[in-house]
């Protein structure tokens, strides 16, 4: 499988200037991309090919006064520009005709120099190297000193240079990785996320929430305020701006590394993890939306999925639908309300829950349940499905009678001519 292994980077000021030129002229192809189909729509146009798009915006675009600058980068970092935007179109027309699985995206915009994130994709045809002293070579910037704190699996097929809206720079390597399993032990766990505790686990042991947005929030509420008192436009706003931007980095950095230690934790220690499905996008939108996002469960969700793929573990999402919180693991009962202000109750047969200890009973009960019945534990959601055949539905029809009509049966069930 595929994953990316991304390290912190330090160009000189010279090799900053040039990622500053290649990161413009990418953006600038990128965005005549887009505004050549969306020109040739509005226009009634022939729709424009991948091909004929490359061509117009780098070929011949070079060629012109106003575009003749672009020769300054590499050519693979312009031809990755267009090969996105193409990539952002499909996209948005298979989420119009529902063929995409996953949210509506609607039709690609606009880049602009101001974005937090700038990024510029070599592959190999742009004979990127690491050095034998570990530096990485790229084409019309130079030797870029890295901060390895680890080797790579195997020889990396692309490297994606980033700027984040703190100033840092990233090397961002994708790299084929083979599986490899892990020894087979006994244990397996449910995971119940939430706010009071960011995870119960099996044998009702809880993980506390680090709250790493709530406890720099002081912090931040400072440099925000000294952010709205720089007069728009000045270079003391702009430093501003960074140093807000670098506090908030911190805080991602220290969530990120949180779901990787306690996701390696769990994949090490057990060879089967149920999880619920949540609807993080639902919650985001109550007034928990801050709890929520400072917990970061899609991440860590995310994290697991990959790492057990990786280790040869077992993962199953439970449907978000399953009352784990309101189901009894005991007699099977269900309660009829259970408000989140309640954390303790005691069901009729005489059982007093937690309720967090048993949503976690529940959910590995049902993983368990799904796994032995071998189904798909969460159809993924969007997208149109197949219709189902007569032979797969069980409801073939019988052959008709003999000299009655020739011709064969389609899916649908209805004879065809044999003519």
């Amino acid at each position: 499988m595929q994953l990316r292994y991304a390290f912190r980077i330090d160009p000189t000021p010279g090799q900053r200037i040039a990622l500053a030129r290649a990161f413009g002229c990418a953006r600038v192809v990128f965005n005549d991309a887009v505004a050549l189909r969306n020109h040739a729509r509005q226009q009634g146009l022939p729709f424009i090919t991948d091909a004929e798009l490359s061509c117009l915006v780098i070929t011949q675009a070079k060629q012109t006064p106003e575009r003749c600058w672009l020769g300054e980068v590499s050519a693979v970092v312009l031809q990755q520009a267009p090969a996105d935007a193409c990539v952002a179109f499909r996209n948005f027309f298979a989420s119009l005709a529902g063929t995409r699985k996953g949210p509506k995206l609607g039709p690609p915009r606009l880049r602009s120099r101001k974005d937090n994130r700038q990024a510029i994709r070599f592959t190999r045809n742009a004979r990127f190297a690491i050095t034998a002293v570990g530096k990485l070579r790229l084409p019309k910037i130079g030797d870029v000193a890295v901060r390895w704190s680890r080797r790579l699996p195997s020889e990396p097929s692309s490297v994606t240079v980033v700027k984040d809206a703190a100033g840092r720079y990233f090397a961002s390597f994708v790299v084929e990785a083979a599986e490899a399993p892990l020894p087979a032990t006994e244990a397996e766990t449910g995971i119940d996320l939430g706010l009071t505790h960011f995870a119960v686990l099996s044998g009702g042991r809880k993980i506390d929430s680090p709250r790493f947005l709530r406890r720099a929030e002081k912090n931040l509420k400072r440099a925000h305020k000294a952010l709205s008192r720089k007069e728009r436009g000045s270079k003391n706003r702009a430093k501003a701006r960074v140093r807000v931007a670098g506090r908030h980095a911190k805080v991602a950095d220290a969530r990120r590394e949180f779901h990787h230690q306690l996701s390696t934790k769990l994949i090490r220690e057990n060879p089967a993890i149920y999880v619920e499905d949540l609807a993080v996008k639902g919650l985001a939108r109550t007034g928990l939306a801050k709890s929520v996002h400072d917990s970061g469960w899609a991440s860590f969700i995310g994290m697991v999925e990959y790492k057990a793929k990786l280790y040869g573990r077992t993962f199953v999402k439970i449907g978000r639908f399953f009352p784990s919180s309101k189901l009894c693991s005991a007699c099977g009962a269900l309660a009829e309300q259970m408000p989140l202000a309640v954390r303790r109750w005691t069901c009729p047969c005489g059982v007093t829950h937690d309720r967090d200890v048993n949503a976690e009973i529940n959910i590995r009960a049902e993983g368990r349940r799904i796994v032995a019945a071998g189904r798909k534990p969460v159809p993924e959601m969007g997208g149109k499905r197949r219709r189902k055949t007569p032979a797969e539905t069980g409801k073939t029809p019988a052959p008709a009678p003999r000299g009655e009509r020739e011709g064969t049966v389609d899916e649908t069930g209805s004879h065809r001519s044999a003519a």
